[in-house]
């Protein structure tokens, strides 16, 4: 299991019952080996506000305890040692970040002073001690982050940011130092038997950074120093983010290759990492002796079991990870504690337990969006006799919409491994059946969860009832065909950018029409609700498309062929448009909850029905409905 930042870690850093649940939820599902998050090996440099630490004898206990939830289960656990360097929160203390050279930190805008020769040793010597620490609370290993030109080792030892010119820089035998005297120190005071796992970029991709020939190089070089494991990652944190947490429209497994190359040169495991997130392609690289070991991250979030229902051959029952990073790496950049889209217990494993009722009631759930699909599988688990209802012909909901624009195929996995499920839990599925409040009077259930979602916003701007003007979901349902000509797309959020990046051809295709899109949208910058490393493929793809972007755009009317808009207090007008789409937004659909209210004793309405939002607050809300009912 990679290692991934919680944000739970208490102020004192210490290790709480909240993460031990967590990490032993994993460890009863299979995984091998836990590598646990970041641990600071200096408290006055935290990696995060909530930063777990291993830099005094005082956290020794509780660290412990962790290692013996893990170990009872066959697991092992490696804590991924290091000093942050530049990433340092240090105005937390008041302390200016430190690195090898002096630089801006374009990840959190901080400018980092050079460490002076005299202050190396000391930094050495904690990461020595972080080890013995770890040795004593029953860790296995532990791992030493070098990687994507981040935190201290990884700064030191790429030229982007190793500018030095004493013996800890100017060379690749200069940068390469102070990770060798780190390895060292670690044997030195947590013994020779005791493992070290390096973190190292394969390639970090990036013009001046350091090449796969450099650490072809290099890895040998580690191992002579002591070094019993290579975790392969690849990519720069602050220029290539989407590589080194690669989301949605990546390749797969796309650190293969460095990790392959880095095997030859080597005679110590290599494990590798990055969106490797089904354990048939996992099966695939190993009987390829591409790597020796799979890191998987996030779809160990998504469904802990994974290996054990693997290993059962129960690959229909594994909750997949679609990359889509909207409650794991969104949390990392807003720092609110981590979560997953398909598994809301991520966190809250000992309170999100599935339970048997202790009345089994019986249950109607209206639409078969994510949120109800999810409320009525917990709820059958539980013993309740449930009817799921969707006016639809098929299962899904708006997700048969997200699915459309290039990248998103994937999602539609949650769709498949949900409409499995509750299908085999038992639940009645119902397509093509509208709720009426006469059709809940006849059957009369003990619960209704309205999981109807929402509809396409239409704003109340003059013209927008003229006939070129649509909801942009009518071309991703396929209702209407749009082959050439121009488009226009008011509202440059996800769905706008989207749907530009679906529609957008600039005619180099000559099978394809060309077609040229225009986004207005009234905030600043478009794509601003999407995550950033989905963020930085999207908008270079548009530019390449062609796609226009007017922003800071507030549309004032809209005219049979454009629309009359203010920018920065002028009024400009854009014309000439064969197509004029609506991505406004959505508004909610509910129209039972209010009628049947004192027809059913218990009432919920979930998801965008509620208030409009993302899967992932509709699938949390229909489960933790289905455990209260």
């Amino acid at each position: 299991m990679a290692p991934m930042t919680t944000n739970w870690a208490p102020q004192d850093g210490m290790v709480t019952q909240k993460m031990i649940d967590y990490w032993e939820a994993r460890a009863r599902g299979g995984v091998g080996l836990i590598i646990f998050e970041v641990v600071t090996v200096d408290k006055s440099f935290p990696y995060m506000i909530n930063t777990v630490g291993l830099w005094d004898d005082e956290h020794v206990a509780s660290f412990r305890k962790l290692a013996e939830a893990v170990h009872a289960y066959g697991a092992k656990i490696a804590p991924q040692i290091s000093h942050p360097g530049p990433e340092s929160f240090s105005w937390l203390k008041g302390i200016q970040p430190v690195g090898p050279s002096p630089a801006i930190c374009k990840t959190h805008g901080q400018v980092c002073r050079e460490l002076a020769l005299e202050e190396i040793e000391p930094i050495i010597d904690q990461y020595g001690e972080t080890a013995r620490r770890a040795r004593e609370a029953k860790c296995d290993a532990v791992e030493v982050h070098a990687a994507h030109n981040y935190m201290l080792a990884g700064s030191f030892l790429s030229p982007l940011r190793n500018k030095r010119t004493d013996a800890y820089g100017g060379t690749i035998e200069g940068r390469l130092r102070f990770l060798i005297e780190v390895i060292r120190r670690i044997k030195a005071k947590a013994g020779n038997d005791f493992p070290v796992i390096v973190r190292l970029s394969g390639d970090e991709h990036v013009p001046g950074s350091r090449s796969l020939r450099d650490s072809l190089y290099i890895a040998p070089r580690l191992v002579e120093a002591g070094v019993d494991a290579f975790h392969v990652s690849g990519g720069v944190v602050s220029d290539l983010f989407w590589w080194v947490l690669p989301c949605l429209g990546t390749p797969p497994a796309l650190n293969v290759p460095a990790a392959a190359a880095i095997k030859k040169v080597v005679n110590i495991p290599i494990m590798v990492v990055g969106r490797i997130n089904d354990p048939l392609l996992a099966e695939d690289i190993l009987r390829k002796n591409e790597a020796d070991i799979i890191v998987m991250g996030r779809a160990l979030l998504a469904d802990p079991e994974l290996p054990n229902k693997a290993a059962q051959g129960r690959f229909e029952d594994i909750a997949p990870c679609t990359s889509c990073g909207q409650g794991c790496l969104r949390a990392q950049l807003t720092w609110e504690p981590m979560t997953c889209v398909i598994n809301p217990t991520v966190g809250r494993e000992r309170e999100m337990l599935i339970t048997p009722a202790a009345k089994p009631k019986r249950v109607l759930v209206v639409g078969g969006g994510p949120g109800g699909l999810e409320a009525a599988r917990v709820a059958a688990l539980r013993g309740h006799k449930v009817t799921l209802c969707e006016k639809e012909t098929k299962l899904g909901g708006q997700l048969n919409l997200a699915v459309i624009p290039p990248t998103k195929q994937e999602l539609s996995k949650w769709i498949i491994y949900l409409s499995t499920q509750v299908k085999k839990v038992g639940v009645e599925v119902r397509l093509s059946t509208e709720v009426t409040t006469e059709f809940v009077e006849n059957m009369k259930p003990d619960v209704a969860i309205i999981a109807t979602g929402g509809e396409p916003l239409i704003p109340s701007i003059p013209g927008v009832d003229k006939p070129k003007v649509m909801p942009g979901t009518s071309v991703l349902k396929g209702k209407v065909a749009i082959p050439k000509g121009k488009v226009l797309i008011i509202g440059g959020g996800m769905v706008g950018c989207e749907l530009a990046d679906t529609l957008a051809n600039p005619g180099y295709d000559q099978s394809a029409g060309q077609l040229e899109v225009t986004i207005l949208e009234m905030l600043p910058d478009i794509g601003l609700d999407i995550i950033p490393q989905t963020r930085m493929l999207l908008l270079p793809r548009l530019k390449e498309k062609g796609v226009k972007v007017i922003t800071s755009a507030v549309v004032k009317e809209i005219l049979d062929d454009g629309a009359i808009f203010v920018k920065d207090g002028k009024e400009e007008i854009i014309r000439g448009m064969d197509y004029i789409l609506l991505a406004c937004g959505t508004k909610s659909v509910d129209p039972l909850s209010e009628k049947i209210k004192d027809k059913v004793p218990e009432v919920y309405v979930i998801g965008d029905a509620k208030k409009p939002r993302k899967a992932l607050e509709a699938i949390a809300e229909g489960a933790e409905v289905a455990r209260k009912i």
